[in-house]
C-alpha cells in the first residue's frame, strides 16, 4: 500500500525534499499592529523613566532608581523588538537564507544579560543600604510609585494584545509585568516608611525588584540560548516525533532526526526515512508531512525518503585464467560463493 501530508515542493528520490515556505509574508499585518503597540508602550516607559530618575535622586530612593534602571532595560527591550520586526520583515537573500529572523533572539539575549548585570548592581547597592540606611522621603516615592502602577498597567495592557509568539515581544511583556510588581512593592515600602519610619524598607523592596530582574533575565538568556544551541523547541519531544513517524504504515526506519527553532515560533525538522520496497516514496513523504503538521504543528519540514534495500549486488573478486583478462562475477546473497 502507498506510504501519504501536503506536498510542499519538489522531491527527488534519494535527495532531500525542497520547498519554499515564506513565513514572513502572512505576518505583515500582525507585525504592523505589534509595532504600533510597541511604540505606544515605549513612549510611556521612556517618559515615565525620566520622571522616576529625577524624583528618585531628589528623594534619595534606591527603590525608585533601581526600578528606573529596570525600566531602562524595558525601553531597550521594546526598542530592540521594533528593530527586530523591521529586520525580520526583510526577505531572505544571498547568504542569509532565513533572512534576519534571529535578530529578535540576539536582542532578547542582550536584554537578558543586561537585566542580570543591572540586578547585580541593585543587589550590591541594596546590601550597602541595609547596613547603613540613608533617609528616604516617603511622600514623593509613594506618589511616583502610584503613577508608575498606572503607566505600567497601560503599557502592559497595550502589549498583552500583541503577538506574543515572538520571544522579544514576550520578553518585553514580562519586563513590564515585573515593573508593575516592582512599583506595587515600592508603594508598599513608601507607606511603611511614612507610617513607621523604617528606612530599610526601601532597600528590602530593591532586593525584591532585583530578584524579579534576575528571574526575568535568566529566563530570556535560557530561552534565547536554547534557540542558538538549536535545541528542540519547548513542548516538542524528538523521541515522540520519531516514534510517531516510525509507527506509520510502510516506514522501516527513521534516523538523522533533527528538530530545532530558527526563531521563536518558527520550528523546523529534518529526517531521513526508509520505507519498504513496495511503498511510493513521494506518497510516503506527503503522509508523514501531514502527520507532522496535524500532530506536532510542524510545517517547515525536510524529509528525505528512500527505499530500504534488502538484497545488494555483490561483486566477486577478479579471477585470472591462464593469462586471460580478469573475469568478474556479479552475484546476489543467494548465490553460492
Amino acid at each position: 500500500m502507498g506510504c501519504v501530508p501536503h506536498d510542499h515542493g519538489t522531491h527527488l528520490h534519494g535527495a532531500p525534499a525542497r520547498r519554499v515556505h515564506d513565513h514572513g509574508a502572512h505576518a505583515h499585518g500582525a507585525d504592523s499592529a505589534n509595532a504600533r503597540r510597541l511604540v505606544f508602550a515605549l513612549a510611556l516607559i521612556v517618559a515615565f523613566m525620566a520622571v522616576e530618575v529625577a524624583v528618585g535622586v531628589l528623594a534619595g530612593s534606591l527603590a525608585l532608581l533601581s526600578d528606573a534602571a529596570h525600566m531602562l532595560t524595558d525601553a531597550g527591550a521594546l526598542a530592540f523588538s521594533l528593530l527586530a520586526l523591521r529586520l525580520a520583515a526583510r526577505p531572505a537573500r544571498g547568504a542569509m537564507t532565513f533572512g534576519f529572523k534571529r535578530a529578535e533572539i540576539l536582542s532578547a539575549q542582550a536584554n537578558g544579560i543586561t537585566l542580570l548585570v543591572l540586578a547585580g548592581f541593585v543587589v550590591y547597592a541594596a546590601v550597602r543600604r541595609l547596613i547603613d540606611a540613608p533617609h528616604v522621603h516617603g511622600g514623593p516615592v509613594l506618589a511616583v510609585a502610584l503613577a508608575g502602577i498606572a503607566v505600567n498597567l497601560a503599557a502592559t495592557l497595550a502589549l498583552s494584545g500583541a503577538t506574543r509568539e515572538s520571544l522579544n515581544i514576550e520578553g518585553s511583556y514580562q519586563h513590564l509585568l515585573v515593573d508593575l510588581v516592582g512599583f506595587v512593592g515600592t508603594a508598599i515600602a513608601a507607606v511603611v516608611i511614612l507610617t513607621t519610619g523604617f528606612q530599610r524598607a526601601d532597600a528590602l523592596v530593591s532586593l525584591l525588584i532585583a530578584a524579579l530582574m534576575l528571574r526575568s533575565g535568566a529566563g530570556l538568556v535560557r530561552a534565547s540560548g536554547r534557540i542558538f544551541l538549536e535545541a528542540a523547541p519547548e513542548g516538542l519531544d524528538p523521541s515522540a516525533i520519531g516514534n510517531a513517524l516510525a509507527a506509520e504504515e510502510g516506514v522501516v526506519e527513521v534516523h538523522d532526526l533533527h528538530v530545532w527553532e530558527v526563531s521563536s515560533g518558527f520550528p523546523a525538522l529534518s529526517a531521513h526515512v526508509l520505507v519498504g520496497p513496495e511503498c511510493d516514496c513521494h506518497a510516503a513523504r506527503r503522509r508523514l508531512e501531514e502527520l507532522l503538521h496535524e500532530r506536532f504543528a510542524l510545517d517547515h519540514t525536510t524529509l528525505q525518503v528512500d527505499h530500504a534495500v534488502e538484497d545488494l549486488l555483490h561483486i566477486a573478486p577478479a579471477i585470472r585464467l591462464g593469462g586471460a583478462a580478469p573475469l568478474t562475477h556479479a552475484r546476489t546473497p543467494t548465490d553460492t560463493p
